[in-house]
């Protein structure tokens, strides 16, 4: 990680894991894909609140692989600088 990363991301997981998922995955996320694959690439079986849920999950889902994965990272990255 850049010293600019670890720094934006010191201050993202400073709000909490939580936060973080309902953010960055469901809210930055989740609700676009929703929007995109509801509205604009309809399924033909699934009906809105269907797809609502299905988003909405798969975006908290990205979420937090998301968290995890940055918090690798960002541990490796400490290691690394000694701190």
């Amino acid at each position: 990680m850049k010293p600019k990363e670890i720094e934006r991301w010191k201050k993202r997981r400073d709000g909490g894991m939580l936060r973080f998922i309902g953010l960055a995955g469901v809210l930055a996320w989740g609700v676009p894909m929703f929007v995109a694959m509801t509205f604009f690439v309809p399924h033909p079986k699934l009906s809105v609140p269907e797809c609502a849920i299905l988003w909405l999950c798969a975006g908290g889902l990205y979420g937090a692989v998301m968290w995890f994965v940055q918090e690798h990272r960002y541990r490796k990255a400490m290691e690394a600088s000694g701190d």
